[in-house]
Order: structure tokens, then C-alpha cells, then sequence
């Protein structure tokens, strides 16, 4: 089935402005390219196209509330800076399966500012450091003897 007749049969009787997640996996792109998506899907969190034979983005349309896009198993090779442009609240993205040979290619998502990122290991570290550094309080009660009842 093409993209375009996939993402009408998601629809379900509701307007593209209304959807929030999209799954058109295994369905075919014609010449590599998304087709049937456009701007009016704004509300879209959740965009899935794994195995459709996509090459490119180039088409693909400013979702600026996509947080997560899956692609894994296409032949996407290139042409990820569009991403940092058109889903600038994208934190998650899978690429696996694809035709991408260089790290290079990924650099393009890169951000600048890197301050929000932790390294795995590296949170907990920083949450134990805390504790240890924090004394507990006691009441004045407590430093007495027990209450006798």
C-alpha cells in the first residue's frame, strides 16, 4: 500500500491537526521519498516509517512537536540536517538498517549546547555524591533518652 492511501486509513475520520502519533510502517514510499504528510499534521509527538524504502527526508514537513521518529530498515543514507530543522523537539531517533556508512553523517544532529546531556553511569554518580554529602537532621526530642509510656 502507498503512503499517501496508509496515512488516510490512519486518519480514521480525523482531521491530520488532530492526530498525535502516526505508524505507517511497511508501507511503500514512491521513489524513496514521503509523500501525503504535510504541515497540518502540527500535533504530531509520535511519527513512524520503518521499512518503507524511504532515501530521503528531504520532503519531510516542519513537525514541531515530534519527539520521537522512528526510521529503522530504510535506505537513508544521508540529508539528516534536515531533522535539527524541521523537528527541533526531536529526542528520540532510530536509524538502525539503514544505508548510513560514516559518522559524519549523523553529525548534523548534533547541538552545540550540550549541557543537558548526561553520560550513562554519570546521573547516579552525581545522585550518590549528594546523598553522602547530606547529614541527616535529628530533632532535639530525639537526642534524649526513649519516652517511657
Amino acid at each position: 500500500m502507498e503512503m499517501k492511501k496508509r496515512i488516510n486509513l490512519e486518519l480514521r475520520n480525523r482531521a491530520p491537526e488532530e492526530v498525535t502519533e502516526l505508524v505507517l510502517d511497511n508501507c511503500l514510499c514512491v521513489n524513496g521519498e514521503i509523500e501525503g504528510l504535510n504541515d497540518t499534521f502540527k500535533e504530531l509527538e509520535f511519527l513512524s516509517m520503518a521499512n518503507v524504502e524511504l532515501s530521503s527526508l528531504a520532503r519531510l514537513p516542519s513537525l514541531n512537536k515530534l519527539r520521537k521518529l522512528e526510521l529503522s530498515d530504510n535506505i537513508i543514507s544521508g540529508g539528516l540536517e534536515v531533522l535539527a530543522e524541521k523537528c527541533p523537539n526531536l529526542t528520540y531517533l532510530n536509524l538502525s538498517g539503514n544505508k548510513i556508512k560514516d559518522l559524519s553523517t549523523v553529525e548534523a544532529l548534533d547541538e552545540e549546547d550540550d549541557d543537558d546531556y548526561v553520560e550513562e553511569g554519570e546521573e547516579e554518580e552525581e545522585e550518590e555524591e549528594s546523598l553522602r554529602g547530606e547529614k541527616r537532621k535529628r530533632d532535639a526530642e530525639d537526642d534524649g533518652e526513649e519516652e517511657d509510656d
